[in-house]
């Protein structure tokens, strides 16, 4: 298929932000990438267009029965003005995964990828150059088919928008705090928590904001069946260093698996550090921390990058 391109006139054009005052989600670039799905003629006319409104029905099933993914990944500007993807492979087969728990249709991941190349080229003068600043780039789906009644969507929009970004957290590289949340659950094994959809987004918001009530950044979820085994951070995966040992949640279903997660066992492996990948429970936790085997706690995420947590 042909990448249509429509550039943006000058009265489209948005202002440039202040690169050393960056925000995170709030403001986006002058152009928006779509492609549309019919079951029976698959995905059609991918183009980059000026950013703008949809037009949706009403009746969209998106609406009312919650077919939407996501993604999430960064461009990075580099000092000799190259432009640089990390892993964006990983995050297109995340997708093409979150799409299929969701019955929806998967996308070609050789010509997805080359379509938000060509899209970061377009507005390539977006990204910024200051330390800790990034393009985000959020990928999406939604179900488009105006229906009333419970099934799959037979019309799909896939769409890409790109945000300039600094830190996700206000505190920047500064230790976050996170409130272990034990009445409420996230998502449970055999659920939807393994892929990136908007639903496990909005079953966490009421614990997020009772969490930042008392003063805390973010939610630090235990499993569904016992309220005892650590998960993960509503933006992020955790790791814990107790003595020697790094571990992290294992991936059975609940967790996302997260780019950046991935990537640091990898390199905490090749640095000859013992990485282990097993539930571990919050009194396990709580005991490291009183006999001082607890060395450190952090997490990962595409937003969140690496973010040291210095209460819990």
């Amino acid at each position: 298929m042909e990448i249509r391109t429509i550039k943006a006139d000058s009265g489209q054009l948005r202002p440039k932000p202040d690169q050393s005052n960056l925000a995170f989600g709030d403001i986006f670039t002058d152009h928006m990438f779509m492609m549309d799905y019919e079951t029976g003629k698959g995905w059609f006319d991918p183009r980059i267009v000026p950013y703008g409104d949809f037009c949706i029905d009403p009746a969209a099933m998106a609406i009312h029965y919650g077919q939407e993914i996501f993604e999430g990944l960064k461009a990075y500007r580099s000092k000799d003005d190259h432009i640089y993807l990390f892993r964006p492979e990983e995050n297109l087969k995340r997708f093409n995964r979150s799409a299929s728990r969701l019955c929806m249709p998967n996308v070609d991941i050789g010509f997805f990828l080359e379509c938000m190349k060509q899209f970061i080229r377009t507005d390539k003068d977006w990204i910024p150059q200051n330390d800790g600043t990034s393009l985000y780039i959020r990928p999406a789906m939604i179900a488009t088919e105006a229906h009333l009644g419970v099934r799959p969507s037979n019309k799909y929009l896939c769409f890409i928008i790109l945000c300039p970004v600094g830190a996700y957290y206000k505190e920047g590289l500064d230790p976050v705090t996170i409130y272990v949340e034990d009445k409420y659950v996230r998502a449970s094994i055999g659920g939807t928590g393994e892929a990136k959809v908007a639903g496990n987004y909005a079953a966490s918001l009421l614990a997020a904001e009772k969490a930042k009530e008392k003063g805390f950044t973010q939610v630090l979820w235990l499993d569904a069946a016992e309220r005892k085994y650590i998960e993960e951070v509503g933006t992020m995966n955790m790791f814990f260093v107790i003595d020697d040992e790094v571990v992290a949640a294992p991936l059975t279903g609940s967790v996302l698996p997260g780019i950046t997660r991935d990537s640091v066992i990898q390199l905490v492996k090749d640095w000859g550090i013992k990485v282990s990948e097993r539930s571990l429970s919050i009194d396990e936790v709580i005991n490291a921390a009183e006999n001082g085997s607890l060395k450190e706690a952090f997490g990962t995420g595409t937003a969140a990058v690496i973010s040291p947590v210095g209460q819990m």
